[in-house]
């Protein structure tokens, strides 16, 4: 199957890279299928992009590149909801607000995007944590 990103040119996936968010993600609540792929100039970021929209591909990191010690629970309802079995069938990613000053480049870190990559199910859930900032600078000043 082929996706012609609007930003990303020609991507090519199978039917098992799907990710199915039932919920969608805020501010695309009508989109409810995506695939996440690796940007080729740079691993650390990726993009969760819609299949069903070929110009909706959202920016994402691991907050673990960005903030070694993020942590968080999920609620039982939550880990009933995508069905987690175990810790390793979960991947954790945040959304990047992109900027053309590096040092605007910001992550939400209080709104991960969970995914069972064992079932291809996911969800952005805001946690209730006041440690973690909706706008983290990625790149810091040393």
């Amino acid at each position: 199957m082929k996706l012609n990103s609007k930003y990303h040119g020609e991507i090519e996936y199978k039917e098992e890279d799907i990710i199915t968010f039932n919920k969608g993600l805020p501010g695309f609540e009508n989109l409810k299928k995506f695939i996440i792929f690796s940007l080729e100039e740079n691993k650390v970021f990726s993009i969760v992009h819609s299949i069903e929209d070929e110009e909706i591909g959202i920016p994402v990191v691991s907050p673990f590149t960005i903030c070694k010690n993020y942590e968080f629970s999920l609620s039982d309802e939550q880990i009933k909801k995508l069905n987690i079995k175990s810790a390793t069938d979960v991947v954790t990613l945040n959304t990047v607000t992109i900027s053309s000053n590096y040092k605007d480049i910001t992550t939400n870190l209080k709104a991960p995007i969970i995914i069972n990559i064992k079932d291809k199910i996911g969800e952005q859930i805001i946690l209730d944590n006041d440690r973690y900032e909706i706008k983290h600078p990625i790149f810091q000043e040393v």
